[in-house]
């Protein structure tokens, strides 16, 4: 995998608490890259998120993706794999809310980095089964 160099932050107010809060970590990347797609399955046909959460993790494999970005999309991916958590998942209607918030969280300081490329893959996920 090719490293990145320079982490520039985005611009003041527009992501920049989520990426000094997700820092860019390999951990959250590898979390992500293992149990992503099984844990979207589990829940795709409960949660309202599930394209943007699609979309984010496309952005966040893209090797044009600025390292500040990676590592809002990457923590919050982690967080919303991640059987610890504020609200235990198993709490049917609550518990998906705190991953539902850190998501779109994370859709709001990527608007800018998450591409119609990256919700094009997206929606291609949800479509080719049809």
């Amino acid at each position: 995998m090719k490293e990145h160099q320079e982490q520039q932050l985005p611009v003041e107010g527009k992501g920049t608490e989520l990426a000094e809060t997700f820092k860019y970590q390999r951990e959250n990347e590898a979390l992500v890259k293992k149990g992503f797609w099984s844990k979207l399955r589990k829940f795709a046909g409960r949660i309202p998120f599930t394209k943007e959460a699609v979309a984010m993790y496309y952005c966040a494999i893209d090797a044009k993706t600025p390292l500040w970005a990676k590592g809002i999309a990457f923590g919050a991916l982690a967080y919303f794999i991640s059987p610890l958590d504020t609200i235990p998942d198993a709490f049917i209607g609550l518990g998906l809310t705190d991953d539902a918030a850190i998501i779109a969280a994370g859709v709001r300081a990527l608007a800018g980095q998450v591409t119609e490329e990256h919700r094009q893959k997206s929606e291609d996920f949800f479509t080719e089964d049809e």
